[in-house]
């Protein structure tokens, strides 16, 4: 998202590879010791109309550099770009997936920073400014929108180490809406740092993901634990959404050589599967239809953001569209699970 986007060239990665979400990493490294420049606004605002005329969904990073050498800009200087860019994310939120937390270190990743500290040796200060660049990000992305932490151990700190319950999902508070996102998985036993103690760590993002948005690419080739095997096993684990397609090709190269692409592309977020269905085969004009349905989702996560679910009737002779929305929530929609929707809905009259 650093250069002009147009609609025909997502639209061609939509139609030629499948690909129905593209990361929008914006680079602010010009900007570090001014305001965003209205020209930057609008390239983005732009290339977000995009997304939308494509038909795509983006995934959303501000960074000010890509490189370790950590150059970014103050805490001061990032909350004020932040409220630049907030009526933005709220005028797209139709086309923002997600958003990652960004702006801190190379890359928007968090690890290296000359101004909020290296991974590994953070003050108790940096650890502070780091949580409210979290607590702004959420601020000015809308609130129906999920921030993404890079490590888990990011979200135990701010949020605490219970994970997120079902009663407490998508309830709009910052535990409800800090999710995570691995952009080194399976490349080392610990993924180049993304966890400290794996012992606590899985389980807490296992649980965690179950409710919320989970994605990443993978960054370096570590076999065994690069291979399909694990690989497989983790991706569900951890209920990923997203994976890059375009890095670390070695990593998605053994994938393909191995036979587990066409599942990981299958099975990456929901995948929902009709196994019965009854309806009423007539009825009166405003007088009752039946409907009654089981699907079970048989991808790895669940659909994190709001969707309605429509029942639509077809007017097989003119085209006609007619939509009922129906009481149903599919982020509820878990992963191996059945859900059966029966409800009786009234016709127009």
């Amino acid at each position: 998202c650093d250069g002009n986007l147009s609609a025909s060239q997502l639209q061609g990665w939509r139609t030629s590879e499948g690909m129905t979400m593209a990361v929008c990493s914006v680079g602010l490294g010009s900007f570090i010791n001014s305001a965003i420049s209205q020209a930057k606004l609008d390239q983005f605002n732009n290339n977000m109309n995009a997304f939308r005329t494509a038909g795509l969904k983006a995934i959303v990073r501000f960074s000010y550099s890509s490189d370790t050498s950590g150059t970014d800009a103050n805490l001061t200087r990032i909350r004020a770009h932040m409220d630049q860019l907030k009526p933005y994310l709220e005028k797209h939120k139709d086309v923002i997936a997600v958003v990652h937390a960004g702006f801190i270190g190379g890359w928007g990743e968090w690890a290296y920073s000359q101004n909020f500290g290296n991974l590994g040796s953070l003050s108790s200060q940096n650890w502070a400014d780091r949580k409210a660049v979290a607590d702004k990000m959420l601020e000015v992305t809308p609130v129906e929108r999920m921030v993404q932490l890079r490590v888990p151990d990011f979200k135990i700190r701010f949020a605490g180490s219970t994970p997120l319950s079902a009663s407490e999902a998508y309830t709009g508070t910052a535990k409800a809406r800090l999710a995570h996102h691995n952009d080194c998985f399976l490349a080392s036993s610990n993924d180049w740092g993304t966890y400290t103690n794996t012992a606590t760590e899985y389980p807490f993002l296992q649980a965690e993901t179950t409710h919320l948005a989970m994605g990443g690419e993978t960054c370096n080739y570590a076999p065994p634990r690069s291979d399909c095997p694990t690989a497989l096993k983790e991706l569900a684990m951890f209920h990923y959404s997203y994976l890059s397609n375009g890095y670390h090709q070695t990593v998605l190269n053994a994938f393909k050589n191995q036979g587990c692409y066409e599942e990981i592309k299958q099975r990456l977020g929901y995948r929902y599967v009709l196994q019965n269905g009854s309806y009423s085969t007539s009825a009166k004009p405003g007088g009752s239809m039946a409907v009654n349905f089981t699907v079970q989702n048989k991808g790895w996560a669940s659909n994190y953001n709001t969707r309605d679910v429509e029942l639509v009737l077809r007017n097989t002779s003119t085209g006609g569209l007619y939509r009922f929305k129906l009481n149903a929530d599919p982020r509820k929609w878990l992963p191996g699970q059945n859900v059966t929707v029966s409800q009786n809905v009234t016709l127009p009259a």
